[in-house]
């Protein structure tokens, strides 16, 4: 659907999933029990089981993606299946990195948590682990941003790779990512106490909340990651992508390990951004070798400068003041705004 450039078919399907996942969730942890306690027998204290809750939770992935599957099956129906060796041998060359970097990948999103439990004197670990991750919750609109963009785009980077000036779009691409990525680095700093309330409920929590401009950031970092790794994917080099990926999980491990103990989740956050920037920083180099873009980095590093400069003073020099961090917030938007009218009339008529 993404490849065929079917978004809103391929939205639909997605969130029928998310919502048959949640629905199924709600109806086995909340409502059976409830139903099952009246004590009638019949067919809800028959399906109730006692201390059940996980087995619960993965039957209603396996039902919601099922259905997924039941939907999509026309599209199976229709093919010719057959065995090409030739293709399944680059499909493996080609992919198998990518498996690795996934796995790397994974490492630098989960291991922190798991490490601050493990390096933090027992009696704390679990606090600070909750703590942080709270507050690590607040970068979610960064990260479902980046994500959307990637899942919309990567089918454009690979539709594209063959055209007539597929670089140029790339970097204009680029450009767009950092500018939305900017306004929403700022703008989710400005409104940090006010998402605070309504994400973060435990006012123990908000004590963590400085890391939170960092893992803002580092998920931005990891969003500029994903569209300069338009090279190594369009060329086949992914091996490239792996060794970008586990250099990005041993500089996650190393500053973790020894900066933990002391520094507890700062060093964490810190170990994320160090983390993405540093891919970032390789992706940008070996793809200027093998497959240079031509990116405008004096605007992206202008909209980029503004935002972090803007979210510093915000969020660190003016102690979150929410009324100094709006009258940032519309400098910037109008700065954006003057600088870049007719590309945003351009995103907004869709063309």
């Amino acid at each position: 659907l993404r490849a065929t450039e079917q978004p809103a078919v391929y939205a639909i399907v997605k969130i029928a999933n998310i919502c048959v996942n949640l629905g199924f969730n709600l109806f086995f942890l909340l409502l059976l029990p409830k139903l099952a306690a009246g004590g009638s027998g019949g067919v809800w204290e028959a399906l109730y089981r006692p201390d059940f809750e996980v087995n619960y939770i993965l039957i209603s992935n396996l039902i919601a993606s099922g259905i997924t599957l039941l939907i999509l099956s026309g599209n199976y129906f229709k093919m010719r299946f057959e065995f090409d060796r030739a293709l399944f041998k680059r499909m493996l060359k080609y992919g198998l990195p990518v498996m690795i970097a996934g796995i790397a990948f994974t490492i630098n999103e989960v291991f922190d948590k798991y490490l601050l439990t493990e390096l933090l004197p027992v009696d704390i670990a679990k606090a600070e682990m909750g703590k942080y991750a709270a507050c690590y919750r607040l970068a979610m609109f960064m990260t479902l941003f980046a994500t959307a963009f990637r899942l919309g785009i990567e089918p454009f980077f690979f539709s594209h790779s063959n055209s007539e000036n597929p670089r140029k779009a790339y970097a204009q691409i680029t450009n767009y990512f950092v500018v939305l990525g900017s306004v929403i680095l700022l703008g989710v700093v400005v409104f940090a106490d006010v998402l605070k309330v309504l994400f973060v409920r435990d006012e123990a929590y908000w004590e963590a909340m400085a890391i939170v401009p960092i893992i803002l950031l580092a998920s931005f970092f990891l969003g500029i990651y994903h569209n300069l790794s338009v090279w190594y994917k369009v060329t086949d080099r992914t091996r490239y992508g792996a060794i970008i990926s586990i250099v990005g999980a041993v500089v996650t491990i190393a500053i973790n390990f020894l900066f933990i103990p002391k520094y507890s989740y700062f060093a964490s956050a810190w170990a994320t951004l160090a983390a993405y920037a540093t891919m970032v920083l390789l992706s940008f180099f070996w793809g200027r070798k093998y497959y240079p873009v031509p990116y405008n980095l004096r605007k992206i590093f202008f909209y980029m400068g503004i935002s972090i400069g803007f979210s510093v003073l915000s969020f660190y020099v003016f102690n979150r003041n929410l009324y100094i961090g709006l009258l940032l917030l519309l400098v910037f938007l109008g700065l954006l705004y003057r600088l870049e009218k007719e590309v945003l009339i351009k995103l907004i008529r869709g063309k």
